[in-house]
């Protein structure tokens, strides 16, 4: 009889970890892995973490994370989406995973439906099965990864209880336009299901960004830091929306994250001070200089955001053969398969020096 809980044969080891695990073996690789910005956290930041502890921040937080950070990012929320939400509206979260783990342990039991546009992000359909939901999956291949509202409906059952949307998206970088957010909020708002919007990658917009929660109230948003101001391993987002929600997961966070790590919610205060158009404007050349050295071999579209590019794996190969391909000639990339039903694709990500990009490009040209 086996020790372990049943929960546990629901999910299995990310096939990311597995890449980084690979890549601690190999010598000086060309690592277009790593999903995390490869500029450091700006010295304002750094000033307020460092004052946060030397002024004794260094305890528990109320669990909803301090009134100071939860009225600057209601501010922030309003702007950019208009939507006016309460303080008992914000949580403050042990990064957007934790608000994602969070929610879903909110909302989903056993028979829910959550619909996953597919590619999606590698956490969201283990954690949907660890909480005894079943992932059901749109499929936007051939709607250039955005979301057909047809397509969408055709998918609601009696069972459904939400839609998980990621816009800037991992790991195709695709951004939905406006046309499509209101459609699908109208289609979500007829059938009463809820949409779940992870928005990290905001900040790293090349075109225009909107959020789904400008379109409806039936929606809780997720974003945070880690991305914006490389505070990755700082563990700080934040969740607005629905206060019987966002009550929800304040109760289930008190009896698991406990809080937010106080010392970066007192570091994010100063996030408003630090402007990252210059870091925002080095990912687009990235961004072109990567699409342009692969569309020669490959067939791949440039991403409106994030920092990410999802290629088509050539002919004779699909995203796993042509990742361990790529593996024996020293460049680390992740297969498709890992964000995907599909495994035609593979992801690369341009958060690295460019005269590694370069290379890195020219060793997976070399092999087509």
């Amino acid at each position: 009889m086996s020790l372990l809980a049943k929960r546990t044969q629901r999910v299995d080891s990310s096939g990311i970890r597995r890449i980084f695990e690979l890549a601690r073996s190999m010598k000086d690789p060309i690592n277009l892995s790593i999903g995390q910005p490869d500029f450091d956290v700006p010295d304002i930041i750094k000033s307020a973490a460092i004052d946060a502890i030397q002024q004794g921040h260094n305890s528990y937080t109320p669990t909803q994370g301090i009134v100071p950070l939860r009225e600057q990012l209601i501010a922030e929320e309003k702007a950019f989406t208009g939507r006016d939400y309460s303080l008992n509206q914000m949580l403050i979260t042990s990064g957007v995973s934790g608000g994602l783990f969070l929610s879903l342990l909110a909302l989903v039991e056993a028979g829910d439906e959550v619909i996953i546009p597919d590619p999606y992000f590698v956490m969201y359909k283990h954690l949907v099965n660890l909480n005894e939901g079943t992932p059901v999956y749109l499929d936007t291949y051939e709607d250039g990864f955005t979301i057909n509202p047809d397509k969408l409906e055709a998918l609601i059952t009696s069972k459904t209880k939400l839609l998980l949307l990621n816009s800037p998206g991992n790991p195709t970088g695709c951004i939905f336009p406006a046309d499509q957010l209101k459609a699908i909020a109208t289609i979500c708002d007829k059938h009463g299901v809820l949409i779940i919007t992870d928005e990290i990658y905001r900040e790293f917009a090349y075109a225009p960004m909107r959020s789904i929660a400008e379109f409806t109230e039936n929606c809780v948003l997720l974003a945070g830091h880690s991305k914006s101001f490389a505070m990755t391993g700082w563990r700080l987002g934040y969740a607005a929306g629905p206060a019987e929600v966002i009550d929800a997961m304040a109760t289930l966070q008190q009896y698991s994250f406990v809080c937010a790590p106080s010392v970066a919610q007192y570091a994010a205060l100063a996030t408003p001070k630090t402007d990252m158009s210059q870091q925002l404007a080095d990912y687009a050349q990235k961004r072109n200089l990567m699409s342009q050295a692969l569309s020669s071999s490959f067939e791949v579209s440039s991403p409106d955001g994030a920092f990410y590019l999802f290629v088509k794996a050539p002919d004779g190969h699909d995203g796993d053969t042509f990742t361990e391909l790529a593996i024996k000639n020293n460049v680390l990339i992740i297969p498709g398969s890992v964000f995907s039903e599909r495994s035609s694709h593979f992801r690369i990500c341009y958060t690295v020096p460019d005269a590694q990009l370069h290379k890195g490009a020219e060793v997976l040209c070399s092999l087509v």
